[in-house]
Order: structure tokens, then sequence, then C-alpha cells
């Protein structure tokens, strides 16, 4: 199978095409110097040109603070809801499959149920939530064959993420302060490239949700984990000695520019009822994680 691959240049794109070549399928990964998904005319000629089977778009405006400032929501929009859309309306074209990576800030991220993939309650906090959003419906409403997928709360190599933050600030802090009031489960792109793969190799489409395994927990919770597993490895500026962790809340720590949702909680049963094997649990996710990278 060949299938294209965008945002080849962020931590998930990476993985995807590394896993899509491992099961010697034709990968064709591209950024915004390949195929400027703002572009219609642009991604015609690449889908036409290259002409793959399917589609796995990974390429989006991720920084979600960034997607407020005024001068940058037009921006934010025609990548996330107007590049999608491109995407979209080619693949409809060529009957192509398109697998969409989306992300739980759909949702309002209220109470403390876990959100079910095929719940339409969207309610999003924030810009970059609502320009996912449209591009969740630009797919759904124009296609048949799609996947939908979302994910939280995402660590890869191939970029910048929450366990680097957390480690840059271990080295050079006695204290770090983190949201113990925000809930979900972290989610390793190597893990999820298996099953996005795993996917696209099917016609079993439709809405579901991927996080790794594991159970619930805070982004406090997180980062005792990553400081625990990183002394384990021998790194002791981040035992308990060197850097203590104080929990506090979303109000405590102080706003941020866009409104963070409180439940990030997924429900992934979906995923075994339609066939699929679930992810890792996060912790082995973690350390594994840990040892591919420099500390």
């Amino acid at each position: 199978m060949k299938v294209l691959v965008t945002g080849v240049k962020g931590q998930l794109g990476y993985d995807v095409v590394q896993e899509l070549e491992k099961r010697n399928h034709e990968a064709v990964g591209v950024d915004i110097e390949e195929m400027d998904i703002t572009d219609r005319n642009a991604v015609e000629q690449v889908l036409k040109e290259t002409a793959p089977d399917a589609v796995i778009h990974c390429a989006a405006w991720t920084a979600v603070d960034a997607a407020e400032d005024e001068d940058k929501k037009d921006k934010v929009r025609l990548v996330n809801a107007a590049g999608t859309r491109n995407i979209a309306e080619v693949c409809k074209e060529m009957q192509q499959k398109l697998l969409y990576l989306s992300t739980d800030y759909v949702f309002d991220g209220q109470g403390t149920k876990p959100w079910e993939p095929d719940c339409k309650a969207y309610q999003p906090l924030n810009v970059y939530g609502q320009t996912k959003l449209e591009g969740e419906k630009a797919v759904s409403e124009l296609l048949d064959k799609y996947f939908i997928v979302r994910i939280a709360w995402v660590f890869g190599k191939n970029g910048k993420n929450f366990i680097r933050t957390m480690l840059n600030l271990g080295k050079n802090h006695d204290e770090i302060r983190v949201v113990n009031d925000q809930i979900g489960t972290p989610t390793y792109t190597f893990d999820l490239a298996r099953l996005l793969v795993d996917m696209i190799e099917t016609e079993k489409y439709g809405y579901y949700h991927v996080t790794n395994e594991g159970g619930y927990i805070s982004w406090y919770d997180f980062t005792k984990e990553i400081f625990r597993q990183a002394e384990s490895l021998g790194y002791q500026q981040y035992s308990p000695g060197h850097v203590k962790v104080i929990p506090v809340t979303t109000a405590e720590y102080g706003a941020s520019k866009a409104a963070r949702p409180f439940n990030s909680r997924l429900d992934k049963s979906k995923l075994r009822e339609k066939g699929f094997t679930p992810l890792p649990d996060w912790k082995d996710a973690l350390a594994r994680y840990l040892k591919s990278i420099e500390i």
C-alpha cells in the first residue's frame, strides 16, 4: 500500500512513516515545503502525482496558547480547518482513504466520565479545539472512507513535549509546580503509529479514541513518574532530595491564554470492539521513551 503522511517533521508524522516502512508499505512523507495544505492547488497536485491509496493527516497547528492571539487565529483556521478540507476534497475525488488526527479538545473537558468516540456533544474551549473540530466536520461530511482518531497528551522523540519540558525544568529548579486537576492519559507516538497503520490497513472506518493504557492520571502524577523513572536510570538530579514536585490546581497555577480541559479521559473500548490491539501501559511507554532520548 502507498500512504501519504502529512506533517512528517512532527513527532507523530515521523513515527508513522517509520512504521509504514517497517511493514514494507510505500510511505510518502510531506511537510509544508513539499505540500502546503492551505493551498488547494498544491494539495491536488501532490496527491494526484503521488496517487496514494490512503492519507494519514498528522499536520496541524498545535501551539494551543499562540492560537488565541488575534493575529494568529486566521492562520490556525487556515491550517486546521481549511487545510484539512482541502485534503478531504481531493481524497473524495480520488477515492482515497483518509485518517485524520484530532483531539479531546473538541469537547468541553468537564465532568469525570470518559469521552466516547461517537459522542457529538462538542463544545471546544479554545481556538485550537474549535479549528480541529471544523477539520473533523470537513472529513465526516465529505467522505465515507475515513478514520477520525482523537488523541491526548502526546509525546515522541521528534519534537518538544511535556516530558522534555519537565526534564529541563527539573535540571534547573529545586521546586516545580504542576497541575493536579487536569486528568488524562499520555500517548506515545511510537505506539500510536503502530495502531494508525493497523487501522489504515483495514476498512473499519469511523471515530476512535486512542491513548496508552494504564488508567487516568494528572499532569502532577505524570511528572512524579517521569522523575522517578529518570532517577532509576541513574539521573540523581531528579530525586526527591534534589527537586520537589508540588501539586497545584489550575487556578493556583495561573491562567494560560487558552482554556485547558479538566477532563481529558478518553474511552478506548471501541478499539477492542473493532479488533484493534490497544497501546501498551503509559508507564511502559515512558520507560522506553526515556531510554531512547538524551536526558
